[in-house]
């Protein structure tokens, strides 16, 4: 099974969990090692976005959402099976699952706690295009989805944030939390980490497929470009963790504190969504972009709605910024388990 998974994948994608393993550790080392690495590429932001996140997310994300082929996704809107469930996992089930396992895990540690909390209210909208990618899920579902957790994000965050930190607790006769979220700033992030990237995709099918074909533009166009995804993607990492190093590697014990929630978090939600969608009955491809979707988090949103919040060195901050610590490589590692059920699920 393993070597039928392997065969099917360039070499690129092959060695992929190698590969990110290499880029977090480049990216720890160089935040710890060198002075100011972090504050300096802080720095660089615009509208409270850092640019070299944002260069790498939309060079990982751009081929991506450039192969979704649009004229498709009115199958996607029309099936309940996908679209309901995806809502309900995203924006009522993932926060509270947050909730619980940030209580359950983190009861003596609150600022851990309130930055776990944030970080299971921000939606994936950007990195999950890429792990659904590798994973061979529908491409044009994963568009539909990452579009309306967007919108959700928007209209949502900040009344989540305000119930969950605010409202349960103290119905549970629990400590409560204010959490202060400019709607702006979401709407930036946003536009910057799926509008740009989603227009490009769209324009470039558009006038690739008018201009040349569309034989051209998926035989010779995307292969040429589907690479890129990649290499975003391992920039983007090694740009995090050099920005988050120094903060990452000074707490080794606090890090694995905040792990264990994540880790139970993103094996409850995966598996859960993955068992829901084969339980509808939907196939492989929207299955895995429904559990894609329902366990991957809008880790800058999350980050620096913590540090605007509650500052750069706090303990809410390190929550979140050990979000992506944990999300990535078990994300990657659920790319390699879901290939493997598809495996095993469909006939030889």
């Amino acid at each position: 099974m393993t070597r039928g998974i392997a065969a099917r994948l360039s070499v690129l994608d092959r060695w992929l969990p190698a590969w990110i393993l290499a880029a977090m550790a480049v990216g720890l080392g160089a935040g710890r090692l060198v002075p100011g690495l972090g504050d300096a590429v802080q720095a660089v932001r615009v509208d409270g976005v850092s640019v070299p996140i944002a260069v790498g997310l939309l060079a990982m994300m751009y081929p991506v959402l450039a192969k979704v082929r649009y004229d498709r996704l009115d199958t996607v809107t029309r099936d309940r099976r996908l679209l309901v469930p995806s809502l309900v996992l995203n924006w009522v089930v993932g926060p509270a699952v947050m909730f619980a396992l940030a209580w359950l895990f983190l009861p003596d540690l609150p600022a851990y706690r309130t930055g776990l909390i944030v970080v299971g209210l921000a939606r994936c909208i950007a990195m999950v295009v890429i792990w659904n990618d590798l994973a061979c899920g529908d491409r044009e579902a994963a568009a539909v989805l990452v579009a309306l957790n967007s919108v959700f994000q928007v209209l949502a965050f900040g009344a989540l944030g305000w119930f969950y930190l605010s409202v349960l607790p103290g119905w549970l006769g629990l400590p409560t939390t204010d959490l202060h979220v400019s709607p702006w700033a979401i709407v930036g992030n946003v536009l910057v980490f799926l509008g740009i990237p989603l227009a490009l995709g769209y324009l470039s099918r558009r006038l690739g497929e008018r201009v040349r074909g569309r034989t051209w533009y998926e035989s010779r166009f995307l292969p040429t470009v589907g690479p890129v995804a990649l290499y975003g993607l391992l920039c983007t990492i090694v740009i995090l963790f050099a920005v988050q190093g120094r903060q990452i590697t000074a707490h080794p014990l606090d890090v694995a504190r905040i792990a264990l929630p994540l880790l139970a978090y993103f094996a409850v939600l995966w598996f859960g969504s993955y068992a829901l969608g084969r339980a509808v009955k939907l196939p492989y491809e929207r299955t895995a972009t429904l559990a894609f979707t329902a366990a991957g988090n809008n880790f800058e949103l999350a980050i620096a709605v913590t540090i605007a919040t509650f500052g750069a060195t706090s303990g809410q901050a390190l929550a979140g910024v050990v979000g992506p610590l944990i999300e990535v490589p078990v994300l990657v590692a659920l790319v390699y388990v879901s290939l493997a059920l598809r495996n095993r699920t469909e006939p030889s």
